[in-house]
């Protein structure tokens, strides 16, 4: 770029994304002269699924506009819970996709109830984009290319590579509905409950003989229930009720189940 001077400010939550010499307070910074600040903050690195208000000397301006010699543009991150105004003001409760990385978040945060799609196999940048556009979505990941992809419904970055903190990450941001033990971890369909002897020939004799509960997955036919990793579940799941809001759901576990 070889065009008008500005100064440039990213909030500190945005310094992860830029080179340490953007990091600091009124970075100089060359532009065309055309480009919107939407293109000049990624061009920093930031992806645009990141950022929140947009100042230019004080005053809060839309992507689109195309900075001026001198101007001061001030960058903040998304407000927190994060409203995505597509779906929120149809009253349609957010739904999730997430990449092929990260696959522990989705089975977590289907345990509390969150639809949350993902692909097992890796699909490609541009299919998870389409099924985002196509099904109202909300893209999670941690590859920033793919966040800067225009035809996405929405985006997040997920900072950690924690899956617990991962969860927390989403579920501040969101503040998703919270209705846990009602989704396949495995599949994301509902779940329903389901009487011992209608799922019988799915149970290990032991299996029948300790447990009286159990609940099937519509889409999927897997079936739960109270197993041994019901107390290790049941803490995430109390964890999460306890931060972020109750929730419904009748606690049903599974002993094959990995979260």
């Amino acid at each position: 770029m070889n065009g008008p001077g500005i100064q440039l400010t990213l909030a500190p939550e945005l310094h992860v994304f830029a080179a340490p010499s953007r990091r600091a307070e009124r970075v100089p910074t060359v532009t065309d002269g055309a480009s919107s600040v939407g293109h000049v903050v990624e061009s920093a690195g930031v992806p645009l699924t990141e950022v929140g208000r947009l100042l230019v000397d004080g005053q809060e301006v839309p992507v689109s506009y195309v900075p001026q010699a001198g101007e001061l543009v001030e960058v903040f991150g998304v407000d927190r819970p994060q409203r995505i105004p597509q779906r929120s003001d149809d009253g349609t409760p957010l739904r999730f996709l997430l990449d092929v990385h990260l696959g522990t978040l989705a089975r977590r945060l289907r345990l509390l109830g969150v639809d949350a799609a993902y692909e097992n196999e890796d699909i490609g940048d541009p299919a998870l984009a389409t099924r985002s556009a196509a099904e109202r979505r909300v893209l999670l990941s941690r590859d920033r290319g793919l966040l800067r992809r225009r035809e996405i419904f929405a985006g997040a970055y997920v900072y950690s590579d924690d899956p617990g903190e991962q969860l927390r990450d989403v579920l501040s941001r969101f503040a998703p509905h919270l209705a846990p033990w009602t989704r396949c971890t495995a599949c994301n369909g509902p779940l329903h409950e389901a009487d011992k002897d209608s799922v019988g020939d799915r149970l290990q004799h032991g299996t029948q003989r300790s447990y009286d509960v159990f609940a099937q997955c519509t889409d999927c036919e897997r079936v739960y229930w109270r197993g041994a990793h019901h107390a290790r579940l049941e803490r995430i799941v109390s964890d999460a009720l306890a931060e972020f809001g109750h929730g419904d759901g009748d606690g049903h576990g599974d002993g094959d189940a990995a979260a």
